[in-house]
């Protein structure tokens, strides 16, 4: 039993994992931004290789530095626990580096020192990002033996810009015999304070660290870093007294935050925006201006489509409407293939004038109520590539160490109407906008009485599905408008075929 809890201690469950499943790609979307994953390896004192990783936006931006905050993993954790923290430090304009402590992950090494040997890994990597000049200020951000570390590290370096401390035991003599009662072990003091000698020798000569020196109370007094203290108030692992304990012994400005969950539990949304914000104020990145894609909108009519939309698509969405709106004697519901020697920026220019990006945003944009048919399947297939690629993160699975949540609305909820009454097309004319070129667009014979009833119950049935919505964001209100429109043009250009063909 005694070997088993020095394993516990020294030798616990240690992560295998393969980088490109579990970690962010090698290039990345975040909130409209690029990212890239930068792997490297760095030797330690000891001469172990440390897997290392840097996430850094792409392309770097040039003649500034960006701040940095190195997430330091628990004891049974690796890289992949960075997950998160990528997440919500870099559309901040801060960069986040993480790696895999010796003898954890896939780095080298047998044993975890809880934080002893692991403030000398800390070390390395802080030596590696001073020299390199992208980098300007250095934050610390630990969780658990992680935490630990920060603080072991923060003693010796006081240029540490700020920590975030989540979980941090205040002495791992005081935790082992606070985890002997908490694992109801039944036995005498004076026989579990003899059995804690002796896994101290064993210890010692097998992780090369005394267990009585890892006190982070001895530390606390003479470190004046801004610090951000997180517990979870039903941690019995690490009780939320550690973290107390450390508070009041701590020199510089200091902050605590408890919060529901245990040791292991994920952390609330507040608790990570008081860390973003934390970050924000002593880190201080730079307010570097963001790429646009949407340079320029080409007025389209009721379409409007940035630049930076896929060229390919633009072209085969527009040689459709050229050709369905030349081509009366067509009856194919298929789109046609044109080749042509122009560009999709000269076709655009061609067909409608160029309108500037805040009159685009100065636009109500409402809804469009027309019922819309007989869409090919390999346009489907094409735009939902799209409406799925332009606004989510692109990862693969992360069950086990990180989650990445979609930014964008599926297409079921961005087209709702594309679905409904396949059946009315064969018996209701459908009002068509035919393209965008204005002058040839035709006008259509008076709608009957019952057709404008069916108008009118299909608003109030949309107005009372939009009700029950929640309210989104102006720009992703957008963005969705922006997606129907697309599937709308397509779509009447090949109603408008099979009307004229008739």
């Amino acid at each position: 039993m005694i070997e088993q809890f020095i394993n516990f201690v020294i030798r616990p469950p240690r992560a295998e994992y393969n980088p490109d499943q579990y970690l962010w790609e090698k290039e990345f979307t975040l909130a409209g931004r690029t990212y890239q994953r930068q792997d490297l390896e760095l030797k330690n004192a000891r001469g172990y290789t440390l897997k290392c990783s840097h996430y850094l936006p792409s392309p770097f931006p040039g003649d500034t530095s960006l701040p940095c905050v190195i997430y330091c993993h628990g004891n049974s954790g690796c890289r992949a626990d960075a997950n998160e923290a990528a997440v919500i430090l870099l559309p901040s304009n801060i960069t986040v580096f993480t790696l895999d402590f010796s003898g954890s992950g896939l780095s080298d090494g047998d044993y975890v020192t809880l934080g002893w040997h692991e403030k000398d890994d800390l070390k390395m990597v802080v030596s590696y990002l001073r020299s390199n000049k992208q980098i300007s200020r250095i934050g610390l951000w630990g969780r658990s033996m992680g935490a630990v570390t920060s603080l072991l590290y923060g003693a010796e370096d006081p240029s540490i810009a700020g920590m975030v401390l989540d979980s941090a035991f205040s002495n791992l003599y005081d935790l082992m015999m606070e985890l002997v009662d908490v694992y109801k072990i039944r036995l005498p003091k004076f026989t579990v304070k003899m059995a804690v000698h002796y896994m101290r020798r064993v210890i010692e000569k097998k992780a090369k660290f005394d267990i009585m020196n890892l006190n982070c109370l001895l530390v606390a007094p003479k470190t004046f870093i801004p610090v951000l203290f997180g517990h979870a108030s039903d941690d019995k692992f690490i009780q939320p007294h550690h973290s107390d304990l450390i508070s009041e012994s701590y020199a510089g400005d200091k902050n605590v935050i408890k919060f529901d969950g245990d040791h292991n539990s994920s952390r609330p949304q507040f608790f990570y925006d008081s860390v973003s914000i934390f970050f924000y104020n002593v880190l201080r990145p730079p307010n570097v201006p963001r790429a646009h894609k949407l340079e320029k909108y080409y007025d389209l009519g009721d379409l409007k489509l940035g630049s930076g939309v896929d060229e390919s698509l633009l072209y085969e969405i527009l040689s459709s409407l050229r050709s369905a709106s030349t081509d009366a004697a067509s009856s194919s519901s298929v789109l046609p293939t044109i080749s042509s020697a122009k560009s999709v920026s000269e076709l655009l220019s061609d067909i409608a004038p160029v309108t500037d990006v805040e009159a685009f945003f100065r636009e109500d944009i409402n809804g469009n109520d027309e019922t819309c048919h007989d869409v090919p399947t390999d346009v489907q297939d094409k735009l939902k590539g799209e409406g799925e690629d332009c606004c989510s993160y692109t990862s693969s699975n992360r069950e086990s160490w990180g989650r990445c949540s979609s930014l964008g609305g599926s297409d079921e909820e961005s087209c709702p109407d594309l679905r409904a009454d396949d059946t009315l097309s064969q018996n209701t004319r459908v009002k068509v906008f035919a393209t965008p070129m204005r002058s040839k667009k035709e006008k259509s014979s008076e709608p009957k009485e019952h057709e404008k009833k069916q108008k009118k119950n299909k608003k109030k049935k949309k107005k009372a599905e939009n009700v029950g919505k929640k309210p989104k964001s102006e720009r992703f209100e957008k963005l969705e408008a922006l997606s129907r429109r697309l599937r709308l043009c397509l779509l009447k250009g090949s109603t408008h075929r099979r009307h004229k063909s008739s």
